[in-house]
């Protein structure tokens, strides 16, 4: 569930607009969206407005909302599909030819600070390809796809170059607050092919002790970190950072994965180039 599922009252699937038929972003966030007196809306910001395609009178907005509750302020990225000739709204949009929700298809495009010399973990930085990876360390997904891009990608540094971001998701796998720590400490040393491997780990993903981590990861792939190695505050605020981006992405699971600034939800648009 989303954080602005948890922070809001719950939203019809489709509702009538209030108000003039042209579309008012601020407007909407504040007086139709965020009901619960408790939540104040600090600032809400656009980051991207699409056209659905085969769909003129639709269009899908995205952007980010920082919310203030308790005292703490939460920034929340969301989507909201509008047909202002309608006057309807809706937070999820469905083709009942297919099945499929709409907001499962849509993702603001990729902007190119993205392809940094911090995040690149293989390939040639010029490489007329890039792809960009957000995953989670513990998600089966991730244990599956991620290894492979990273062993291909490397073997053809000058047709395709891999960006790497760290998503964990906390919930399901809160082991991964520790590993993606020890995957930035690592990366930090230039030692790359070691982060990848604790994607070969095998341990209990809901595991929260620190010490036991570090010695399964000594134990099972001879990868020795200190948990005063992992303390630094710069690893725990790069690996926030990039959540942060993803979040403003729309990024909903991993892995999620951009090829040449599009999500591709094939995941493997890649290997058409490298054919």
């Amino acid at each position: 569930m989303s954080l602005t599922s948890k922070l809001l009252t719950s939203a019809i699937a489709a509702t009538l607009i209030t108000g003039a038929a042209e579309f008012d972003l601020q407007k909407f966030v504040t007086k139709t969206l965020v009901r619960n007196p408790q939540i104040k809306v600090e600032k809400v910001s656009l980051i991207s407005e699409k056209a659905l395609p085969g769909r003129p009178d639709w269009k899908a907005y995205i952007f980010s909302m920082d919310l203030k509750m308790g005292g703490k302020t939460q920034q929340a990225s969301e989507l909201v599909f509008v047909n202002s000739k309608e006057n309807l709204w809706a937070m999820s949009l469905f083709d009942l030819r297919t099945g499929q929700d709409l907001r499962d298809t849509i993702k603001p495009e990729l902007p190119t600070s993205l392809y940094d010399k911090k995040h690149l973990v293989a390939g040639n930085p010029d490489a007329p390809h890039k792809v960009v990876v957000f995953s989670d360390p513990q998600c089966p997904f991730c244990i599956s796809y991620v290894p492979g891009l990273y062993k291909e990608i490397k073997a053809h540094p000058d047709k395709v170059a891999l960006y790497y971001y760290h998503m964990p998701l906390l919930r399901l796998h809160p082991v991964s607050e520790t590993l993606t720590r020890v995957m930035e400490h690592l990366q930090s040393q230039g030692k790359i092919d070691e982060a990848m491997k604790i994607y070969g780990l095998k341990i209990d993903p809901r595991m929260k002790d620190e010490k036991k981590i570090l010695a399964e990861l000594k134990k099972q792939l001879k990868i020795d970190v200190k948990p005063a190695d992992i303390a630094k505050p710069e690893l725990r605020e790069s690996v926030q950072s990039d959540i942060k981006k993803g979040q403003n992405l729309m990024v909903r699971g991993t892995p999620t994965v951009y090829f040449d600034g599009k999500y591709d939800p094939s995941r493997e648009a890649y290997k058409n180039v490298l054919k």
